[in-house]
């Protein structure tokens, strides 16, 4: 991978203002979205386990959603500045613990991702281009590569 551009780093911070903008809608699509493609992992969220799809009205859904764009938009950040991503201990140690405990697997990140870029795309609307959409995979999936070394 080459370096992360500013450019790179301004359409994730720009398409991340978007979302925020609309979390009480794309929070339920992202899971939404998780769900088509992965029904099992219903039981991996404390607020989808006992539901019947999404719950409109649970603020858990609206909160972890916002947590997991905002750490790929910090993801994003840090790849500019740094190179790399790099966690404070602490929350590597929890994400760590989280998904070891939930049983994470590898193509359950993979359709994290999958519902993530298309929930950036609902965002964004006209302004989604296959760049922004690349930003954005770059920086989840070095975000996930440093959860998944936590795991192990």
């Amino acid at each position: 991978m080459g370096a992360f551009t500013e450019k790179q780093e301004a359409l994730v911070s720009s398409s991340f203002e978007a979302f925020k903008q609309n979390i009480p809608h794309l929070s339920i699509l992202f899971y939404t979205l998780i769900l088509e493609k992965a029904p099992a992992a219903k039981g991996l969220f404390s607020f989808l386990k006992d539901s019947d799809g999404v719950p409109q009205d649970n603020p858990k859904v609206k909160a972890h959603a916002e947590k997991v764009f905002e750490l790929t938009r910090d993801s994003a950040a840090q790849l500019r500045a740094k190179g790399e991503v790099v966690l404070p201990d602490a929350i590597s140690k929890h994400l760590g613990s989280v998904h070891v405990q939930k049983g994470v697997t590898d193509p359950q990140f993979a359709v994290v991702k999958d519902a993530l870029l298309k929930t950036i795309k609902e965002a964004v609307g006209d302004k989604w281009s296959e760049e922004l959409n690349t930003a954005w995979e770059i920086a989840y999936e070095e975000l996930a590569a440093v959860i998944k070394k936590a795991m192990s």
